[in-house]
Order: C-alpha cells, then sequence, then structure tokens
C-alpha cells in the first residue's frame, strides 16, 4: 500500500501521524482525514483527506488518499477523493486543489485524470516532508472556482451519486479521525 510514498512505516512513525491527523481534524477549515468505510458494517478502506500547502507562493488545498490492498481498484479512492473535492469546494478558501503522485503510481494518476485535474508537469517532492527523502510526482491541479467538464456534463451530485453507484460496492462514508 504505501509502495509509492517509501514503503512502510513504523509503529512509531504511524502514530505521530495520527496524531497530527487529529490535531489537522479539530478545525475542518484548515484540513482534515478521514477514515473511509464501506458496506453496513462501515468496515475501513482507507483514507483521505485535505490540508493547506504553500505552492508557488499561494496558499492552496493539497489532498491525498490510501486505499487498503484488499478494496483496491473498486473506484473507492475515486468516490473518496470526489466527496474531498466537493467538500473543499463549499469551503471557497483555496482556488486550487493540487494532488502529487508519484509519476509511478499509475492509479492515483488515474484518480486525477478522472475527477478533471489538470497536468501541470513532473517534479521531485520531498515525502514525508522533512526526511530528506524525495520522490517523482506528477503534479496536479483542479481549479475549485470553475465547474468541471464532468459537472458540465452531468451535474455535480448527479455524478458523484451515479459514479458511487456504479463504481463501488457500496458508496465510501468519511469519519473524521476526531472519531
Amino acid at each position: 500500500m504505501m509502495k509509492h510514498l517509501g514503503g512502510p512505516e513504523g509503529v512509531e512513525k504511524l502514530r505521530e501521524r495520527h496524531k497530527k491527523f487529529v490535531a489537522m481534524s479539530e478545525d475542518s477549515s484548515a484540513g482534515c482525514m478521514f477514515i473511509v468505510t464501506i458496506g453496513s458494517e462501515k468496515t475501513s478502506a482507507g483514507t483521505v483527506g485535505y490540508w493547506e500547502t504553500d505552492w508557488d507562493g499561494q496558499k492552496e488545498w493539497e489532498t491525498g488518499w490510501n486505499v487498503l490492498p484488499e478494496f483496491q481498484g473498486e473506484g473507492i479512492a475515486t468516490a473518496a477523493t470526489a466527496l474531498v473535492v466537493e467538500r473543499v469546494t463549499k469551503l471557497r478558501s483555496h482556488k486550487y486543489l493540487l494532488a502529487f503522485p508519484s509519476v509511478d503510481n499509475h492509479p492515483s494518476n488515474a484518480i486525477c485524470r478522472k475527477l478533471s485535474f489538470a497536468l501541470l508537469g513532473e517534479s521531485k517532492y520531498e515525502y514525508p516532508r522533512g526526511t530528506g527523502g524525495f520522490m517523482r510526482c506528477n503534479n496536479w491541479r483542479l481549479d475549485l472556482f470553475r465547474s468541471t467538464i464532468k459537472e458540465q456534463r452531468h451535474g455535480s451530485a448527479e455524478f458523484r451519486h451515479d459514479y458511487l453507484e456504479r463504481h463501488t460496492r457500496s458508496p465510501p462514508r468519511f469519519y473524521s479521525h476526531k472519531s
């Protein structure tokens, strides 16, 4: 699951990351991480989130997601990221939502394409931040202040619900890391 992000992390790093996510999620206007669940049993399938980042001298949103291996390939990450797009669009605080998947992570790059992000190019990106380790990433950007082609064709809510119905076992749900 973490092969495109430098491999698995140790227990202490996971605890640190969880504390950071809980603290960040206290004020969802500054960012939030969600546990993505599916089915009536609310089975945990992964995480998705958004946070503020500095990009080209501007404050923007950044997004990222992880889906457990047994749930990959079912459209869950795409559907959950579509919900994040909907949420940050409503906040109207930053013009762009950015994503930086590894150039080798074809499924994550496909998610960006499906959700009408524009590919700006490739760069080196430090991940995890502060470690000195770099990965080659595609730079994707979604303009949150103008409607996307899919929204023009389908309407935002209709596209999302139709996509969820057709491409996932059951629609993912968000649960904040605060819970």
